[in-house]
Parts: C-alpha cells; sequence; structure tokens
C-alpha cells in the first residue's frame, strides 16, 4: 500500500441491527482495531468510526415477530452491539445508526445528485407476491430450485451449490420463506442506478492499487458478464427512508448503508469542533479514507459505492481492506456444535485480549479464511502471552521490588541485546501498517525467547544467594524488565487492557518515540497478576453455554 496520510478515516462494515456481533463480526472489528492503534501510536490523526445497519425486510419482519417496532428493536440491538465492542477494546470515536438523522439528510443528498445527473432510471420489473403477507419478497424471502442445476432449497438470487446468479423469478417451485405459499408474479415499477455508466471509471478505479489483487481480479469478471443497471427502490411495506419523489417506494438497504459511514461521521462532526465533513468527504479530500470489510460484500463496496459517490460528487475510498471468513475448528459456525459464538458469550468466560491476540497471530493483508482453532486458541494463548511474556516480567519484578526497593538499576546490562530489540522496531512497524499482522507477532515472540533466553542463562535466582553480587543481580532483572516494556510496546495495538495494566506496574508511559530510551534509575509499581492461563474447562463451559 501507498503511504499513509496523516488524516485518516476508517470504517468497519456495519453490523446488522437484528441480531448479536459474533465471533465472526469480531474478526474484522478487531483487524481494523489494531491497524487504527497503531497508526494512532505512529502519531496519526485517526477517526475510527461505524454504526448499524438498521434497515430492511428482515428487520421489520423480526421487530413485528417481537411485537415491538423496528425503531425499539434497532436502539436495543444497537446499545448490545455497542457493549459488546467496547469490552472487546474497539476504539471508536463513533457509533451510529443508518436510521438517523444524518443518514437520512445525506441519503436524500445523493440521490437528488444522481438524479440531476441523469444516473437514476426508472422500468417496470416482475417480482414475486406473496399474496398471504402483502408484499413483494426480497431475494433471501423466497426459496426454489436452482434453474442452471435444479439444486433444491436455494435462495432467489443464487445458488449455493452451482454459484448460478440469477432473478428470483427464475427459480423453479419457488415457495415464501414466510408463509409457504407459492408467491405470484406481480409487476412494480422501480428506480435503478445506472451503474454501467461508470464501467470505465470503475474499470481504471479497481486497477489503482486502491483493492488487494485478488478482490480487482474478482471484479473483473463482474466487468467481464458487464455491469447492469442496480434497482434502488423496494416496494411498501419497508423499513427504511421514502424515496421523496415516489409514493411507496423506499430505498433499498444497499443504498444507505455505505451511505452509513458519511452519516457516522457527519454525527461526530457536530460532536466535535476539530472534526470537518468536507475534509474528509469532499471530492478534493487529501485526507485518507479506508474501509475494512469482509469478502462477501467486496461487490458492493468495490462497484456500487465507488460509483454511487463518483455520480454524487463525494470523494472515493483510498483503499479497501478486504478479509476472508471465521470458521470454527475447522468448519463453519454452528449452533449445534456449539461453536456459533456470541461476542457477549466469549466475554462470560474469557478476557477480550486472548481473542484479540490469537486472530492477530493469524491475520495478514490477504483475504484467506481463519480457522479459530479452540485447542490451538489454549495453546497459543498460554505459551506466547503467559508463559513468554507476563512471566518475564514476574519472575523479575520480584526480585527489583524485594531486594531494590523496586527500583531499577542504573545501569543496562547488555546494551547490544537492547539495540536488537529497538532494531526490530522498523520491521514490526512495517508489519503492523501493512496489515501483515501475524509477522509482527512472529518477530515479536522471536524477541520474547530471546529475552527470556537471557534470562535463563543469567540465573537471576542463582545470584541472588551470592551476596557479593547483588549489583549483578539488579542489572540482570533491571534489563528482563527493559525488554518487558519493549515487548509491550510493540504489543500494544493488539493488547491494549494489558499495556494499559502494563504502564501501571512500570510506572511509565507506553510510547514508540521511547523505544530506544531504557528504563534505568525509575522506580516501578509491585507486580500483580496480568492475565491467567486458559484451562480445557473454560472452552468446554463457552461452547455449552454457545448451544443454549
Amino acid at each position: 500500500m501507498t503511504q499513509v496520510a496523516q488524516k485518516i478515516l476508517v470504517t468497519c462494515a456495519l453490523p446488522y441491527a437484528n441480531g448479536s456481533i459474533h465471533l465472526g463480526h469480531m474478526l474484522e472489528h478487531i483487524q481494523a482495531d489494531i491497524w487504527v492503534r497503531y497508526q494512532r501510536l505512529r502519531g496519526k490523526q485517526v477517526y475510527f468510526i461505524c454504526a448499524d445497519d438498521a434497515h430492511g425486510t428482515p428487520i421489520m419482519l423480526k421487530a413485528k415477530q417481537l411485537g415491538v417496532t423496528p425503531e425499539a428493536m434497532i436502539h436495543k440491538i444497537n446499545q448490545e452491539h455497542q457493549i459488546d465492542l467496547t469490552k472487546f477494546g474497539i476504539s471508536y470515536d463513533n457509533y451510529h445508526s443508518t436510521h438517523s438523522d444524518e443518514n437520512h439528510e445525506l441519503s436524500i443528498i445523493i440521490y437528488n445528485r444522481l438524479k440531476e445527473n441523469g444516473f437514476i432510471k426508472k422500468r417496470t420489473i416482475f417480482q414475486l407476491y406473496d399474496p398471504k403477507h402483502g408484499m413483494f419478497l426480497p431475494d433471501r424471502f423466497v426459496k426454489g430450485s436452482c434453474p442452471k442445476c435444479k439444486s433444491p432449497d436455494q435462495y432467489g438470487d443464487n445458488c449455493e451449490l452451482c454459484g448460478a446468479t440469477y432473478n428470483s423469478t427464475d427459480l423453479i417451485n419457488p415457495k415464501s420463506t414466510l408463509s409457504g405459499v407459492t408467491p405470484v408474479t406481480s409487476e412494480s415499477e422501480h428506480l435503478f442506478f445506472d451503474l454501467p455508466a461508470f464501467s470505465e471509471m470503475l474499470r481504471a478505479w479497481t486497477r489503482s492499487g486502491s483493492l488487494q489483487e485478488q478482490v480487482a481480479n474478482k471484479m473483473q469478471e463482474w466487468f467481464n458478464l458487464g455491469l447492469q443497471q442496480w434497482d434502488i427502490s423496494r416496494d411498501a411495506p419497508y423499513f427504511g427512508f421514502q424515496v421523496p419523489d415516489a409514493p411507496g417506494k423506499y430505498f433499498y438497504v444497499w443504498l444507505d448503508a455505505p451511505i452509513g459511514y458519511m452519516s457516522a461521521f457527519k454525527n461526530m462532526s457536530y460532536k466535535r469542533k476539530d472534526v470537518l465533513f468536507d475534509e474528509f468527504w469532499h471530492v478534493d479530500s487529501k485526507a485518507d479514507l479506508y474501509h475494512f470489510i469482509g469478502k462477501d460484500i467486496a461487490y458492493f463496496h468495490a462497484i456500487f459505492w465507488p460509483a454511487m459517490l463518483e455520480g454524487s460528487n463525494f470523494r472515493k475510498p483510498t483503499n479497501l481492506f478486504v478479509h476472508g471468513y471465521v470458521t470454527v475448528n475447522g468448519a463453519k459456525m454452528s449452533k449445534s456444535r456449539g461453536t456459533f459464538i456470541k461476542a457477549s458469550t466469549y466475554l462470560a468466560h474469557f478476557d477480550a485480549g486472548y481473542l484479540r491476540y490469537y486472530y492477530a497471530t493469524k491475520l495478514s493483508s490477504r483475504i484467506d479464511d481463519i480457522d479459530l482453532n479452540l485447542e490451538d486458541f489454549i495453546n497459543r494463548v498460554n505459551a506466547d502471552i503467559v508463559n513468554k511474556v507476563i512471566n518475564l516480567a514476574s519472575r523479575n519484578a520480584g526480585f527489583i521490588t524485594r531486594c531494590f526497593d523496586s527500583k531499577l538499576s542504573a545501569t543496562l546490562a547488555d546494551p547490544l541485546l537492547y539495540n536488537t530489540f529497538v532494531t526490530a522496531s522498523v520491521s514490526i512497524g512495517e508489519a503492523f501498517n501493512t496489515r501483515e499482522t501475524s509477522r509482527a507477532i512472529r518477530e515479536i515472540m522471536v524477541l520474547a525467547d530471546r529475552a527470556n533466553c537471557y534470562v535463563n542463562e543469567q540465573e537471576p535466582w542463582v545470584v541472588a544467594r551470592q551476596k557479593c553480587r547483588q549489583q549483578d543481580l539488579h542489572d540482570i532483572c533491571s534489563m528482563g524488565m527493559n525488554l518487558f516494556r519493549l515487548l509491550m510496546i510493540y504489543l500494544q495495538p493488539v493488547l491494549p487492557t494489558l499495556a494499559l495494566q502494563s504502564e501501571q506496574f512500570l510506572n511509565t508511559q507506553l510510547n514508540w518515540e521511547s523505544i530506544p530510551v531504557p528504563l534505568t534509575n525509575h522506580k516501578i509499581n509491585e507486580f500483580q497478576t496480568l492475565l491467567r492461563r486458559i484451562t480445557n474447562s473454560q472452552v468446554k463451559a463457552m461452547m455449552n453455554d454457545a448451544q443454549q
């Protein structure tokens, strides 16, 4: 990726407001938060925002099922999402909702600009209609046999077996998933965004370096098929924003959902005087805009979204950072197997830092799926964080506290080793910056091994028994504490809570600029247990709760 600007706006995909956040969602929020925290650590001015995606038929139907208004349901879900994300240490500057005044205002502005510029078309289409519920059926609310391979029980937009895409009216033996009845075909006039008008711009933009090569290649498949006009309207009943000049029509959720990035930032600009909307969204903005998203929504973000922005005279993203899916023990999340784990279920059993670290050991700039192997999770956290990092602090701090009044030595015992740790900051920083987080972790753990090897070779527990070598003991353990401090500076983006506890323990701030300067003649506080080992019984208890 190119050089990161001094001012940055970072977003995550908007969680849908009809259910809880689970550990699959958390991969993206954690990946983005690690990157954001590293950029802040290096002095960048970063605004990190997100919101709930709060519109659409599923939300309308679920609220009806629960006997509440959609507004009441999405408000409750929004509060739950914010609690879970905060407990996982996700450092959002603002978390909003697409069902907001700001999003309504911006959706109307963008629609009107697209219309004025000739990019909104009207035409009559045929849709499947559920006569029992009195509504047109979105693709995900109708199932039937694939028109290409004849596989049964496929949704109305694509076949999960052969990969074919089609219209719901092409399904063989369609059935409404709401009522089970056979839908009828009915016609309705809809509004379309003229996506093909942006083909040339999109071909250039997708190859400009704004996408990972794998994503750019995938988008090429859509260009080869030929871009189609995009249906941006839905018929009543629908929970969303009404189209201003089309009675009974609502904006399709995927029109106003990405605008939620803009509206969440707009909302923050009302709260903070240092935040200027145009500085980040004007077509000539010099700030950077980065979207962290999953591969399942890359098409919307790499094709529809930049075309909408171009057509309404707003800036396009600097980069899309696309990641893969999360599997648990090598398979899709499953409620029956107890592997569909909500964020709140995990947090009832474990510190958030364990999962942040485990995901960090696997994250890269590629779009590979990541497996949460629970046995490996136990072993990795215990071996790396507890045994290597925290144990390094505890085994040295005890001597410093008992023998030297909690004060570090004035002498750095091994300047050459310390300098090796300092020099590693360049490579570790570059890995964090390019989202090669797993490489950063590997390099940090190599340093952790070297630090522990140093202590093992120096044997402070042996030196402590020799009264004539008390200065050696002081120097050795102070060196161990200085190496622990450097490890925690490097791990700070990944383990922010542990880093904060380490700051209190070390009685100093952990910042990148201080890396070259060791702590000498410095008073520390008494060591407290920072994190405990994970046990198999804890994992089993979590999985049992996930099945409830």
